[in-house]
C-alpha cells in the first residue's frame, strides 16, 4: 500500500519552504545540549570547588604551622571543626546574601511587583511594531 501523505503534511514544523525560523523542518527554538544549558552552573560550581579546596589547603597549612610553633603535631580532629566553622561563616556572610538577592528578586518578579511589570502601553507598542515589521496593519490584524 502506498503512502498518501504529502511532504508538507509529513513535516512537523512547516513545509520546509526555507522561511524564517524554519531550518529544514527543525523547530525554530531547539533546546541546547546539557553542557551548554547548564554552563553557568558548571562554571560556578567549578569556581566554588576550586576556592573551597584552596581555603582547605591554606587553612590546613596555617593550622599546621601554628601547631609546629607550639611544639604540637597537626590534629585532624582539631582542624576539621575549625575549617567547617570558617566555611559556614563565609557562607553565612556572603552566599546567603547573594542567594537572597537572586532568589528574592526572582520571587518578587514572579509575584509581579510594580518594578517588574511593563505597562500595557509599552507591550502594545511592541506588538504594533512587530505587526508593522511583518507588513500587517496593527489596527486590523
Amino acid at each position: 500500500m502506498a503512502d498518501t501523505t504529502t511532504a508538507a503534511t509529513s513535516r512537523p514544523y512547516g513545509s520546509g519552504s526555507g522561511g524564517r525560523g524554519n531550518r529544514g523542518g527543525r523547530p525554530p527554538f531547539r533546546k541546547p545540549g546539557w553542557p551548554k544549558a547548564y554552563a553557568f552552573a558548571l562554571v560556578t560550581g567549578a569556581l566554588f570547588l576550586f576556592s573551597w579546596i584552596g581555603q582547605f589547603v591554606f587553612q590546613a597549612v596555617v593550622v599546621s604551622n601554628e601547631a609546629s610553633q607550639h611544639g604540637q603535631s597537626f590534629a585532624w580532629a582539631e582542624f576539621l571543626p575549625q575549617f567547617l566553622a570558617s566555611t559556614f561563616e563565609n557562607w553565612q556572610s556572603e552566599f546567603l546574601q547573594l542567594i537572597w538577592q537572586a532568589a528574592g528578586l526572582a520571587l518578587f518578579y514572579y509575584w509581579g511587583s510594580s518594578q517588574s511589570r511593563e505597562s500595557d502601553e509599552r507591550i502594545e507598542a511592541k506588538l504594533d511594531a512587530l505587526l508593522r515589521e511583518r507588513n500587517l496593519d496593527p489596527q486590523n490584524p
